[in-house]
């Protein structure tokens, strides 16, 4: 990650203003943007407060609660993108049972506290069928994360979804991380923590292990390096 990608704020001064203008009112003035970061004023928000202020966010600015934390998710860029279109390609190839939802609202974290907006969520066909904004994880097979160049990947996702998606029990956690061009898979959740994590250099043949049950030839990823 080059010095000018570590250091990208969350979100633009714009994008926070119009979050605050659209903001339920006793929500509004416990906002702040200080060093390029939303932070929360007089504690933090608990997880209803979160939805209300996420369903009147403006496009440009995705939400998520994190470890009691609200957090802005990076606006994908075109290399982004066509990662999640070749693992969608793959998914669908050898598993067309199976679902692979882009940008997928879901219940994380133990006793379904967070709120993550996934890459990718894997489930079963119409498993997303009528639910609103936020999915539960039952039944889902795994989540996906591709990293973005913003200062918060590092903490996000290598360190906090692990423990959110693992404490949901999602089988899965596949993250593709564009820093140091690896394919790392998460399995077997337990007691809040995945129990296997192996790592692979782009290029490497990834077997991804039940239920997902599907081999990804990962040699195109050298493509998006960036």
């Amino acid at each position: 990650m080059t010095p000018d990608t570590a250091d990208r704020p969350q979100m633009s001064v714009e994008d926070f203003e119009e979050l605050v203008r659209r903001a339920p009112r006793e929500i509004r003035n416990r906002l702040e943007f200080l060093g390029g970061r939303l932070c929360v004023r007089h504690g933090p928000l608990d997880v209803d407060e979160f939805e209300e202020l996420a369903e009147t966010a403006p496009e440009t600015v995705r939400l998520e609660y994190i470890n009691g934390k609200v957090e802005v998710k990076a606006v994908p860029d075109g290399n982004h993108t066509s990662i999640f279109m070749w693992l969608l390609r793959q998914c669908m190839q050898q598993r067309p049972d199976l679902d692979l939802a882009p940008e997928r609202g879901v219940k994380a974290e133990a006793y379904r506290k967070g709120r993550a907006r996934t890459d990718g969520f894997l489930a079963p066909v119409d498993h997303f069928r009528g639910d609103g904004e936020w999915s539960g994880t039952s039944g889902a097979l795994m989540a996906v994360e591709i990293t973005s160049h913003d200062r918060d990947t590092d903490r996000r996702d290598r360190v906090d979804k692990p423990v959110g998606y693992a404490g949901a029990d999602i089988p899965v956690y596949l993250l593709i991380d564009r820093d140091h061009h690896t394919v790392v898979v998460h399995s077997e959740p337990k007691d809040g923590r995945y129990q296997q994590s192996r790592s692979y250099p782009w290029g490497a043949t990834v077997e991804l292990p039940p239920p997902v049950s599907v081999t990804l030839d990962t040699e195109r990823l050298k493509d998006y390096a960036d």
